[in-house]
């Protein structure tokens, strides 16, 4: 897990559900955070803002707690990353 992916998206679920970060437990799954379908929502609407990716719906379905949000978005990521690279020059 990327640190500071983990630490970004921490404090966001911190600040989206108003409490301490230190409430916010890198291993936590959103229900034991007292987040609901609506939480869920607005939390990855939050994300794709703070990282600049956009998660797909079914996907963003079957998450469900902190680590499996930070590896997505750790996919996300490097799936935009390899496309932002310039194309090779043609022959």
């Amino acid at each position: 897990m990327n640190p500071d992916i983990a630490e970004r998206t921490q404090k966001i679920i911190a600040k989206h559900l108003r409490v301490p970060i230190e409430k916010v437990p890198l291993d936590a799954t959103f229900e034991q955070l007292g987040m609901d379908s609506l939480d869920s929502v607005n939390l990855l609407f939050e994300i794709e803002d703070e990282f600049d990716i956009s998660i797909d719906d079914q996907e963003a379905k079957s998450i469900a707690s902190i680590p499996q949000m930070v590896e997505g978005i750790e996919v996300l990521l490097a799936r935009k990353a390899g496309s932002a690279e310039p194309a090779p020059p043609s022959a």
